[in-house]
């Protein structure tokens, strides 16, 4: 692989308070990038509700072309539900992660002090397979997973593969090779016999090429209770779709809430997603209290994961600056929107950040 000097970046606010959280992760990771010298070019791509209004449809031609052309890109947070019952109002989110095999939705669960965790010492990974499992928007072709053969009746489709159980078993392999060698397989094979075993079974063979990373398996509502009781004795966790979109939002929940949980879907490809798991908050926007920590963390991790891909150092140091000006700004009630037991605005927050930044650059 060719290394690069230079990335292109889109930018696609979502909705609601995307309009604010985006802005506010493009504006830190640019602070970061003249810091650190990185070379950035930011493409504006329209998506949801906004280029529904000004192009028509919330998924424009030429958008999955454009991104196509890209290094990665920010999603902000989609507000699908509330939009027009019109054949040209689809959620963007599935297209995405299956357009650019997206397989993998990276969700780390940190806690920071004085902001309302449940537990301290809580510093875990949960790698959510992204393409199959029950979710009907993404597991076949054509048509749909679920359908409905009579009135009484409707039938959801679970899909399990081996390509996919081993594509993100082996994410997360790497994952957990990079931090402390330790990966939990959460399913329920003592019911799903074929589905979750098939997941399991794939594990385990992908495990062969990663003989130094302990594995253990829970089943999905142990894991369920344990991460309420003991989430400390986890650091990376594999599951699959729908089994992670749960315990992922459980997880967010320790730490502060879904303004704490940052993500970010990856491939095989040289293409990665920053996409933060909470939703655009519509009754907030506009208000200037909606966190930005979980866009901002996803973009931190964006560039981390590139600068690891590539082999950008300047990447790398980017993700150092914004992570020192990150944890700064935590530590300070004055700097912590109202959510985290914080007395600042999102503006105070970023600002924050931004001085805090500043800070670990001069001192570098």
């Amino acid at each position: 692989m060719q290394k690069k000097s230079s990335l292109r970046i889109g930018i696609l606010e979502g909705d609601d308070i995307g309009h604010e959280v985006v802005p506010a992760s493009v504006e830190i990771a640019k602070a970061a990038a003249a810091a650190s010298g990185m070379q950035i070019e930011w493409i504006d791509v329209p998506i949801g509700r906004r280029a529904l209004d000004t192009h028509g449809h919330t998924m424009p031609d030429g958008t999955l072309e454009t991104l196509g052309q890209l290094d990665g890109f920010i999603l902000g947070p989609i507000g699908h539900r509330e939009y027009p019952k019109v054949p040209e109002a689809i959620n963007p989110h599935p297209i995405l992660r299956k357009r650019f095999d997206l397989f993998a939705n990276v969700r780390p669960t940190r806690s920071f002090p004085g902001i309302g965790c449940l537990h301290d010492d809580i510093d875990m990974v949960i790698v959510r397979e992204n393409n199959e499992g029950f979710q009907p928007d993404r597991n076949v072709v054509m048509g749909s997973g679920e359908f409905r053969p009579t009135h009484d009746v409707t039938i959801s489709v679970r899909v399990i593969t081996v390509e996919g159980s081993s594509k993100v078993a082996r994410a997360a392999f790497e994952i957990a090779r990079s931090r402390r060698k330790k990966l939990t397989l959460v399913h329920k094979n003592t019911v799903y016999k074929l589905g979750c075993g098939m997941f399991v079974d794939s594990c385990y063979e992908v495990a062969k090429d990663f003989p130094d990373v302990e594995v253990n398996e829970v089943i999905v509502d142990t894991m369920a209770m344990r991460l309420v009781r003991d989430p400390q004795s986890f650091d990376t966790i594999v599951t699959t779709n729908m089994f992670g979109d749960i315990l992922t939002d459980e997880a967010a929940g320790l730490v502060g809430g879904l303004g704490m949980a940052p993500g970010l879907c990856i491939g095989r490809g040289s293409i990665a997603m920053a996409q933060a798991t909470h939703g655009s908050a519509p009754d907030i926007a506009g208000k200037g209290i909606a966190n930005p920590f979980a866009m901002i963390e996803s973009t931190r991790m964006l560039f981390d994961w590139m600068g690891h891909h590539h082999k950008i150092d300047s990447a790398l140091e980017m993700s150092r600056i914004m992570k020192a000006g990150i944890d700064q700004a935590l530590s300070d009630p004055a700097t912590r929107t109202p959510d985290i037991r914080g007395t600042g605005t999102q503006r105070q927050m970023i600002d924050g950040i931004l001085k805090g930044m500043g800070e670990a650059h001069a001192h570098a």
